[in-house]
């Protein structure tokens, strides 16, 4: 008889997201894990597979809950200029914060971290920075439109600047003690767009 499964898997995903994001891949072992999740190896192995496509799992997850809110915050009616000036201020105000600097972001971490040498991880970055950079050139496009960007200014050129300064923000906050650096640099940033 099969025995039926003792503990979450969706709640133990999120927690091995947390350490993982915490920690980093190459820092966190199965013993870790297993001691974190409160699981056993074999139940891991079981159900989630490899250390590896755990952490993999916990990226999807990771994805799931992160970028679907920029599209949405980037996407509504009206002025684009003011959602696009809001949305870096949050990445901003997000790096600069107690929890930006502890964790950092979790993609950002994976880019820097695995993604040179693993082509999983560097396909599931990929995928999450055009989730980051599309909706800003969407809404870099419907500005221009709109009458609220020049017409001499480059959409796709602007959204990759901005989309090259928010993971820098991100890298910048979890490094640096002084959260003026990183709101220096995005009001900067936010002041080529006038």
């Amino acid at each position: 008889m099969a025995r039926t499964k003792e503990f979450d898997p969706d709640a133990a995903l999120l927690s091995a997201l947390e350490l993982f994001w915490r920690r980093g891949y190459e820092a966190t072992s199965m013993s870790d894990l297993v001691e974190h999740l409160g699981i056993g190896r074999a139940s891991i192995y079981a159900t989630f597979g490899s250390k590896h496509e755990l952490y993999l799992k916990a990226m999807d997850r990771y994805a799931e809950t992160r970028d679907p809110s920029l599209l949405a915050e980037l996407s509504q009616p009206g002025p684009a200029l003011p959602a696009v000036r809001a949305v870096v201020r949050r990445f901003a105000a997000e790096a600069a914060s107690p929890e930006g600097r502890l964790n950092g972001c979790f993609v950002t971490n994976t880019a820097a971290e695995l993604a040179p040498h693993d082509p999983a991880a560097a396909r599931r970055v990929e995928i999450s920075w055009e989730h980051v950079e599309t909706p800003l050139h969407s809404a870099l496009v419907r500005a221009q439109a709109q009458g609220e960007l020049p017409e001499d200014r480059d959409p796709r050129a602007l959204a990759r600047m901005l989309f090259v300064l928010l993971q820098g923000l991100r890298v910048v906050g979890k490094a640096s003690n002084d959260p003026a650096r990183v709101r220096d640099a995005a009001e900067q940033a936010l002041a080529l767009l006038d």
